[in-house]
């Protein structure tokens, strides 16, 4: 274990700098070589979820402490490319990054019924993210006709490490079914069984009311996708499991232990996450409002979660967690002091201090 501080942040993205008016939807990857790579949207002109949107990335080789120049991995203007989700495969290495597209004009609501509004892509790197191809167009291998709306992750994909699907690549995501009034919202996977050469649509939850999702695998070899609710006056993390390697989702449930961020919108994105020990973490805004961004532990595969900490007392907002070649795991999330997203910050935190077990550290831990 490092001797560095317990935890420690810095300023990774600061909107208003560097040609972008707001940067959000931070995405942390930590690459097979030990490689941080630290993704967002750069907005252009304003803070708005459709414009001149460029998913932009930083690297780090050393655990955090310094970090590359800003670069685009893609960049179309006027058009929007954002919503990152990488995922490594174990075979190969090659690094695969979903990705969506729109072109600035429609709004959320109209998206959400238009089939060809949002189109799902790929780009690849094969050299720890240094560079990537040209983004490809999977969209009819993955989106069907009657859908609007599509979004891949926000966060990151998994490789199955287990079972008769083992090396299979998952790609969380979530849509709008179209037909009919209202619009029903679910989260769904795509997935790749020859090493991110073809992707494919996988198992699609309930629609009812899911929304931004993360992935985990579990010790026996389920699934868990954890679930924003695009329902108003829903409180609670939305959860469902997968035996079957995501071909199929069991009935969708409410998480009674973790609360969704409902006050201000319909929830929020959260990220979900398996440590070197076998421990599940899972990182969003604490309480009924974006604001007190907060780290849980749970040692018993999600069904509780006894262990909590507070990273930023503050607005707070989207989050992706990493577990760091060091051992302390790390959380990129929005933050600010007047609102949510002012900044991306980087924070490593020790696993002692997760726990509450350095000395002279008396912040509660326990929910």
């Amino acid at each position: 274990m490092s001797a560095r501080p317990p935890h420690e942040k810095a300023d990774l993205f600061v909107s208003g700098t560097e040609g972008f008016h707001t940067y959000r939807i931070p995405s942390l990857f930590v690459t097979r070589a030990g490689t941080v790579l630290a993704f967002c949207e750069g907005r252009r002109n304003d803070g708005g979820d459709h414009g001149e949107i460029a998913l932009l990335v930083k690297r780090s080789e050393d655990n955090g402490l310094t970090w590359s120049a800003q670069q685009a991995v893609w960049s179309d203007p006027p058009n929007t490319c954002g919503n990152p989700c990488p995922v490594q495969d174990p075979a190969t290495g090659a690094i695969w990054l979903a990705m969506n597209w729109n072109r600035p004009g429609r709004g959320s609501d109209d998206f959400f019924r238009f089939y060809d509004g949002r189109h799902v892509f790929m780009a690849e790197s094969s050299d720890d993210g240094r560079a990537w191809t040209p983004p490809r167009d999977i969209t009819a291998d993955v989106k069907p006709r009657h859908w609007g709306w599509h979004a891949t992750g926000p966060g990151i994909g998994i490789a199955l490490s287990c079972g008769p699907r083992r090396g299979r690549l998952l790609i969380p995501c979530n849509h709008s079914e179209a037909q009919g009034d209202p619009v029903r919202f679910g989260s769904h996977v795509i997935y790749s069984d020859d090493h991110g050469q073809t992707w494919r649509l996988g198992g699609r939850t309930e629609a009812v009311g899911l929304d931004e999702c993360q992935v985990a695998e579990l010790d026996d070899g389920r699934i868990l996708l954890n679930a924003r609710t695009s329902n108003a006056n829903h409180p609670r993390r939305r959860i469902t499991v997968s035996r079957d390697g995501g071909d199929s989702w069991s009935p969708v449930r409410d998480d009674e232990n973790l609360t969704d961020s409902t006050r201000d919108c319909m929830g929020c994105q959260g990220s979900l996450i398996r440590g070197a020990d076998g421990a599940l973490f899972f990182s969003h805004p604490a309480g009924s409002a974006r604001e007190r961004m907060t780290v849980w532990r749970s040692r018993d595969e999600g069904a509780t979660w006894p262990v909590m900490r507070l990273l930023h007392e503050g607005p707070s907002a989207y989050s992706c967690l990493a577990g760091l070649p060091d051992g302390r795991i790390a959380c990129l999330y929005e933050c600010g002091r007047k609102h949510a997203y002012e900044t991306i910050v980087f924070a490593g935190v020790s696993q002692e201090w997760l726990l509450g077990r350095l000395p002279g550290d008396h912040e509660r831990n326990q929910a």
